[in-house]
């Protein structure tokens, strides 16, 4: 019997006034994959995520984690949903009053997963540890750390409470290319090392090609293309090779 697929969208909608987002994404992430949503600014990327977390809810439409309808969780089913994922948002999202250890061990100092704060300061530690920073970064406050090691606390955070499926939002954003380099190559590992399925939006074509099993392509609200990241380059689909190629004539209009 196969394995239920990790999430699963079918048919989902999402408007915002005379605005379609979505129109119609199916979209399937397996288990222990990484996936890469790709597409232009304003096609329904973020979302889609939204929608998946719970954050916004679609118009029409399914939405399945582990086989389960996101749609019909309420109350502390909700909260176990959540339990399931970690994220690294785009701008770090760090809490400037917090100390970066605070930051890292947060879903551990609170709720269901509350921990005493001495043990949660020693796995915030061992975190930041495994995202190639040095214990005496967990003292120091987000405004004192680079843009590079903030984006690698935002990491930290994103694994600290061992999740099942981890998100990654635009996860190389304003960072130099050797940074961002460093970062792909941190959540390729993790995401092996750990098993986790991932579900990564991105328009940094470098970082499809380190972090992705699959790409899929969202445009004007459906999702354009599937397939193995090994294809990107050899598929006779037109939005692929138009925005892998970075090309001004195709299916894709400029926004002007």
């Amino acid at each position: 019997m196969a394995e239920t697929p990790k999430i699963e969208m079918r048919g989902v909608r999402k408007s915002f006034g005379s605005k379609h987002v979505l129109r119609g994404v199916d979209l399937t992430v397996p288990a222990g994959e990484s996936l890469v949503i790709i597409g232009g600014s304003g096609t329904g990327k973020s979302v889609t995520l939204k929608c998946i977390l719970g954050l916004i809810t679609p118009d029409a439409g399914q939405i399945l984690v582990d086989g389960e309808d996101v749609k019909r969780k309420r109350g502390r089913e909700r909260e176990k949903l959540l339990d399931k994922f970690g994220m690294l948002f785009q701008g770090g999202a760090l809490f400037d009053s917090l100390l970066v250890w605070e930051n890292v061990a947060f879903r551990l100092l609170q709720g269901s997963r509350r921990r005493p704060r001495d043990e949660a300061r020693a796995i915030a530690i061992e975190k930041l540890r495994r995202v190639g920073l040095k214990e005496d970064s967990a003292d120091l406050f987000p405004a004192e750390l680079s843009g590079g090691m903030q984006k690698r606390v935002g990491l930290a955070r994103a694994i600290c409470a061992e999740p099942e499926i981890i998100f990654f939002d635009e996860p190389t954003t304003g960072l130099d290319p050797i940074m961002a380099d460093v970062i792909n190559d941190l959540i390729r590992e993790i995401v092996v090392e750990m098993g986790v399925t991932a579900l990564t939006i991105t328009h940094d074509m470098t970082s499809v090609r380190k972090i992705a099993d699959k790409v899929a392509m969202i445009h004007e609200g459906v999702i354009q293309w599937t397939g193995p990241v090994s294809e990107i380059d050899t598929t006779d689909n037109p939005y692929i090779h138009q925005f892998v190629n970075g090309l001004a004539e195709g299916p894709i209009e400029a926004i002007r």
